[in-house]
């Protein structure tokens, strides 16, 4: 799918066919509720989370949603993403498959987690 210009997240998900926007919204709440402390805000022309730093970054395409949680989240999930096409700080969830809400979440509590630490050292 083309590069979105999107003043925020809602609008962002709103430019997608309504199957897309399905996933999209459960993807964005599940990140909402691992993460209620997070800035909502696009970067990158993708839906940011942000809490002192980037904690994940998501987008759609033609076939996918690209779910970027940083080289720490996949490393950390490696395991467990190991079915899914990734790479350094990125997964890919195909369209035509439900996504791993549950994983997901616990992805994001991850990254909370990490900046948490980061900002008390």
């Amino acid at each position: 799918m083309e590069t979105v210009k999107a003043g925020d997240i809602d609008e962002y998900i709103s430019t997608f066919p309504l199957e897309v926007q399905e996933k999209l919204n459960q993807l964005c709440a599940a990140i909402r509720q691992a993460a209620p402390d997070a800035l909502e805000k696009i970067s990158y022309a993708m839906p940011t989370f942000w809490q002192g730093r980037n904690l994940v970054h998501f987008a759609a395409f033609k076939h996918h949603i690209g779910f970027y949680p940083g080289a720490g989240g996949v490393e950390a999930f490696k395991l467990e993403i190991a079915s899914y096409k990734n790479a350094k700080g990125s997964v890919q969830f195909p369209l035509d498959q439900p996504l791993p809400l549950e994983l997901i979440t616990r992805i994001v509590e991850f990254r909370v987690a990490q900046e948490i630490t980061r900002v008390k050292r």
